[in-house]
């Protein structure tokens, strides 16, 4: 698996790890951060979600354009430092005047066009490492490792979110509860039902005995607010990392810094492709594209109305077994040990699969231990969930790379575009988990903006990022290597953008159910996912020929 990868993959991932772990540090409370903050509702703050989301994925098709004309390497160097800029005043509390909302929309401009000049092109000089004929073949399995290694930080980041939030939440006295940012706003609104209200003296004389609400509301918005911020200045440290492994190891990757242009100029040789292969190549990746779009679109839920249903739908206590999955370092040990079982059956000598054997159990072991000593009953917020996807990631790759390695040597491994038409199937078996887990629930206007008195078990959201993520592993991986490897070396930095730019458009339409959360029962919200997933896979199988010969 990661035998005869060359040296650069390790550097760029552990690059991109740092600046992943960041970003989904961001993510992982930046829904509930705007709906405690701001007041807004689940339409608006999903509306704001989404377009930061197009913007991020969007501006990597600039980033692209730009890096074709100058190098990879400048735009990746400049990217990072645009992104810090941004992360800083993301972090710095303020009020939610005109002020205070001005300075979060620049932080995110910056957030974005920062994302668009680092995260393509990182891509792109991963893709030219391989390029040589050496590695060629290796060329899925390193963007599997590479997909693994972005995960490694996403799977931290909810945890450290968590733990930042409730660290100066409890500085100031308080701790979190759902209900409570809803109903202060609605309060001091003046819009606050008298059974609301209610609800809101209990829960204020239960936090801190406090019987003044408006004191008590204010205050308590205020320093989630601020807990928030913080939270997101991990963002900036996790950016000083990124920079330090990417210089310190920039000997092993400089070669690929270099654009197409710039490569020609001092006699690197270049695959040159005729105006039809050229264009037959752009129509391929296009046309895989415009269903990519509808994937993001029902993935990037998970941010935002699966975050929702988390808040408002789901349990907040665990116990048993399920408890194990929401302590992280668990979920690292187990995920740790996946790779040092297949060591057993991959190490070329007896002294390796002792010593595989050997750290598995310790690994088991290790992760046993912690669940015992956690306590019967483990109290859980909604950002927890964002931890299973990026999990399921790290332990699965391996797996992913097994059955697709066994499968290539017998000569019947499918092709990438295939591999994204059966990745759609698999998304849209993901939602109908969670659409049948709904049945039966309030609807969220009737709830009107409080968490409803049935709660549904924690293991509906985790078996829906289970399935989610092994279409996850069908797509996105795979949708990148088949860009790096069909792009015309001339537009590899442009079509690298263009596949971030229907990320894009597939983000921004994530803003579609969050605008139909309170207008439509619950379980055809994600009816409306299931559908889209299924034409796009027809969609898809229908140019099947048409996409694989173009790679030829």
């Amino acid at each position: 698996m990661f035998k005869g990868q060359p040296k650069g993959l390790f550097a760029l991932a552990l690059a991109n790890t740092g600046e992943r772990f960041g970003y989904y540090t961001m993510l992982a409370i930046f829904m509930l951060f705007l709906q405690a903050k701001f007041g807004y509702t689940a339409g608006v703050a999903g509306q704001i979600y989404a377009i930061f989301l197009a913007f991020v994925y969007f501006m990597p098709l600039l980033g692209g354009f730009i890096a074709d004309k100058i190098g990879f390497g400048k735009c990746v160097t400049l990217g990072i430092a645009v992104m810090f800029f941004g992360y800083l005043c993301l972090a710095i509390p303020t009020g939610t005047d005109f002020i205070g909302q001005a300075m979060m929309f620049g932080a995110l401009a910056l957030i974005a066009t920062g994302t668009g000049l680092f995260k393509g092109n990182l891509q792109v000089m991963v893709g030219n490492l391989y390029d040589d004929p050496k590695y060629s073949s290796k060329r899925d399995s390193a963007f599997s490792l590479f997909y693994m290694a972005i995960n490694i930080g996403a799977m931290f980041a909810p945890s450290m979110a968590k733990f930042v939030t409730n660290h100066f939440m409890g500085k100031a006295g308080l701790s979190y509860n759902a209900n409570i940012p809803s109903l202060a706003h609605q309060f001091m609104d003046g819009t606050i039902t008298p059974e609301n209200q209610d609800k809101l003296a209990d829960l204020a004389l239960q936090m801190n005995g406090s019987t003044d609400l408006m004191s008590f509301s204010t205050n308590y918005i205020e320093q989630l607010s601020t807990s928030y911020s913080y939270a997101f200045g991990v963002a900036c440290i996790s950016l000083i990392v990124s920079v330090l492994i990417y210089f310190s190891c920039r000997a092993w990757f400089r070669h690929t810094e270099s654009s197409a242009k710039q490569a020609a100029a001092v006699n690197h040789t270049e695959i040159e492709l005729t105006k039809e292969q050229t264009r037959n190549r752009i129509t391929a990746l296009l046309l895989v594209f415009a269903v990519v779009i509808f994937f993001w679109m029902a993935f990037h839920q998970n941010g935002a109305t699966m975050t929702l249903f988390a808040r408002d739908y789901t349990a907040s206590a665990v116990e048993g077994i399920v408890r194990i999955g929401f302590n992280i370092w668990s979920l690292f040990l187990i995920a740790v040990s996946i790779y040092t079982l297949f060591g057993i059956f991959q190490s070329e000598k007896s002294r390796g699969k002792m010593l595989s054997a050997a750290a598995t159990l310790l690994l088991w072991a290790a992760a046993y231990a912690i669940y015992s000593s956690m306590e019967p009953t483990v109290y859980i917020q909604p950002s927890d969930f964002q931890q299973f996807n990026p999990f399921f990631v790290v332990a699965l790759t391996p797996i992913s790379i097994a059955i697709f390695g066994a499968l290539a040597k017998k000569g019947k491994e499918p092709s990438a575009p295939r591999k994204i038409g059966f990745g759609m199937l698999v998304a849209a078996l993901g939602f109908l988990i969670l659409t049948v887990g709904s049945f039966g629930l309030a609807s969220p206007k009737e709830l009107g903006g409080t968490v409803s008195d049935v709660l549904v078990s924690p293991t509906w959201l985790i078996s829906t990022y289970l399935v989610l993520t092994f279409a996850e592993l069908l797509l996105s991986p795979m949708g990148i290597s088949f860009v790096s490897k069909v792009a015309p070396p001339k537009y590899k930095g442009m079509m690298m953008g263009c596949w971030f730019a229907a990320t894009a458009v597939g983000n921004y339409l994530v803003s579609v159910p969050a605008a139909l959360w309170d207008k439509l029962p619950l379980w055809s919200v994600w009816t409306i996912l299931i559908a889209l997933c299924l034409l796009s896979a027809l969609f898809i199988f229908s140019i099947m020929k048409k996409l694989e010969s173009a790679t030829k």
